[in-house]
């Protein structure tokens, strides 16, 4: 269940961010109608997240212990571009991969497999996002292979409901709803596996608990994580940001890098850089609007930043995307 009040999840608003850095261009979907029996085999495909969303009947889940029973509305997401196989019932065979869904250039495609009135039917709308490795947050790296959100899930269900209609009754603006959505159900799945870890009592205060999903629900360091990503300008000091979290300084430096992984300093660099990154590749942004955005008070010092995290200058790094969408 998801806390009843969004005080109560401090990274909500760093999720959206994570969304919004993940992936590049829009995801790609295939609305798959299957007829029992059936199996399939889904490849591995690197720099993309897959996901699986069962819009009506079941199926399984092949893992190496026992299948897991996959029912209407059930979510599943791979960050990582792992192969999978689903199977219509346990004895089905796998087929080999029909198709590469984040390959298709369309944003839907529609398919059948098998004979319609040979069994039971389930539909499936499987897709995949084009993940830009070099940008993706410290987050999606730590996701488990699988990350499964079952059913009935508050908000994630309407999203499931509002899916199937778009994907199986397009209408004017399904070409705009259909990414929308999908990103909405990936943030219902990504809250629900960062509330997962808080657990009754708020497990996820105690000591020794590490990784980003435990730095999102800690009360300190998800308050420092929401300033630095709604106002990465500010002039941002360990204490300033201490403050904001209700700790001293040194209490607060020790607890957020135990947390993150590295010191609060580094962490609002690293964001600062990667949010032009993806201005500088996405907009016609002015390099002296991207400094001010920054926090830095020159395009010298910003243009210097850049270059000692991404290797060029940031108009070369602009120059060197566009080539790259042109060839």
């Amino acid at each position: 269940m998801f806390p009843a009040h969004p005080s109560k999840l401090p990274g909500v608003d760093v999720l959206s961010d994570v969304i919004a850095l993940m992936r590049t261009g829009r995801p790609t979907s295939a609305l798959v109608r299957w007829h029992a029996p059936w199996g399939q085999r889904f490849p591995a495909v690197p720099g993309s997240a897959g996901f699986q969303v069962v819009l009506s009947g079941s199926c399984l889940l092949a893992t190496a212990s026992e299948p897991v029973r996959l029912n209407a509305g059930d979510v599943l997401f791979l960050p990582h571009g792992h192969g999978y196989t689903l199977l219509g019932e346990p004895s089905a065979e796998p087929a080999e991969p029909r198709w590469e869904p984040d390959r298709e250039p369309a944003l839907l495609v529609r398919d059948t497999v098998g004979e319609p009135g040979a069994g039971p039917v389930t539909v499936t709308l499987c897709g995949g996002y084009r993940i830009e490795a070099e940008h993706a947050h410290p987050l999606l790296r730590e996701l488990p292979e699988v990350l499964h959100l079952p059913g009935g899930q508050p908000g994630a269900a309407e999203a499931v409901a509002l899916l199937a209609r778009e994907a199986q009754e397009p209408g004017l603006g399904t070409d705009t709803l259909l990414p929308a959505l999908l990103d909405v159900l990936l943030l219902y799945v990504l809250r629900a596996h960062v509330g997962g870890v808080s657990g009754p009592g708020g497990a996820a205060g105690e000591a020794g608990r590490t990784g980003w999903a435990a730095a999102l629900v800690d009360p300190a360091v998800g308050a420092a994580l929401a300033a630095i990503h709604a106002e990465p300008d500010r002039p941002w000091t360990v204490a300033s940001l201490g403050a904001r979290a209700g700790l001293s300084r040194a209490a607060f430096a020790r607890r957020f890098h135990e947390r993150v992984g590295q010191p609060p300093l580094a962490y609002l660099t690293w964001w600062r850089m990667t949010t032009a990154a993806r201005l500088l590749r996405t907009t016609d942004t002015p390099l002296s609007v991207l400094a001010a955005r920054s926090g830095y008070t020159s395009e010298y010092s910003f243009a210097h930043a850049f270059k000692r995290t991404y290797g060029i200058p940031p108009g070369r790094y602009r120059g060197g995307r566009r080539d790259e969408e042109t060839t």
